[in-house]
């Protein structure tokens, strides 16, 4: 097989490898895609007979991209691509962990839950209403508790109205982290309010350290974190 381009369309070949390479093995470790650095590695091999060695050097006796090629900007790419996707890869992975609990709706918490909790809903196709931290006065059929906060030292309201979490409903919480359970628990109460059934509990990051993932778990709650701290201690974080 023979392709005929042009040095421009060359060039732009070698990115689309390159960023495709990234994408599949970049995360791998030792257990990489090799197919896709060989096929890597020979493209970027053409650079010395077309002009462009400037963009590929030798390692370990292999053709790989220089320096000068991954200095040159290719990362800010691939950066702008790591932002959009990362909270699409924690929401599908959520998602995953709670399908077979069949909710129909996802509740959170305003305002760092609402992100997440909206990236889950797209995931599942399912209705995101969150709960208040203040008592709107044009609220009708309101369902309130109060939520003691560690970090402010008070208690808050928090709030949803009755309209939007219903009798019967299968409800998901979905938050950003877990701690001492606090948060969690207020939502509970407002779905043991509205005649819901809390199906499941997920968090971006728990602390491990703190109450609230045992406390529950111990309740018999379906809690999933995708990510635990164990410690953080002498400027080091310690996953479980």
């Amino acid at each position: 097989m023979q392709i005929d381009l042009s040095k421009q369309e060359f060039r732009l070949l070698l990115d689309m490898v390159y960023i495709g390479n990234w994408v599949l093995n970049a995360t791998r470790g030792e257990d990489r895609f090799r197919p896709y650095d060989e096929l890597e590695s020979k493209l970027f091999g053409l650079c010395r007979d077309n002009g462009m060695k400037v963009l590929v050097e030798k390692w370990n006796g292999t053709d790989v991209p220089s320096k000068a090629y991954c200095d040159g900007g290719i990362h800010e790419a691939i950066a702008f691509y790591e932002d959009n996707v990362f909270y699409e890869i924690l929401a599908e992975e959520l998602a995953r962990r709670f399908e077979a609990e069949r909710p129909t709706k996802i509740i959170t918490v305003e305002a760092s839950g609402i992100a997440p909790a909206i990236m889950v809903g797209c995931r599942m196709h399912l209705p995101v209403v969150f709960a208040k931290k203040n008592k709107p006065s044009t609220m009708q059929g309101m369902l309130t508790t109060k939520v003691f906060s560690f970090t402010k030292s008070r208690d808050y309201d928090i709030c949803v109205s009755g309209d939007y979490l219903r009798e019967g409903e299968r409800v998901l919480f979905i938050d950003d982290f877990l701690a001492n359970g606090n948060a969690a628990l207020g939502v509970l109460e407002l779905i043991r309010q509205a005649g819901a059934e809390c199906v499941g509990m997920g968090f971006l990051i728990e602390k491990g350290f703190q109450t609230g993932g045992t406390l529950l778990r111990e309740r018999g709650l379906h809690v999933e974190s995708l990510a635990i701290v164990e410690s953080l201690s002498e400027g080091k974080i310690v996953l479980r």
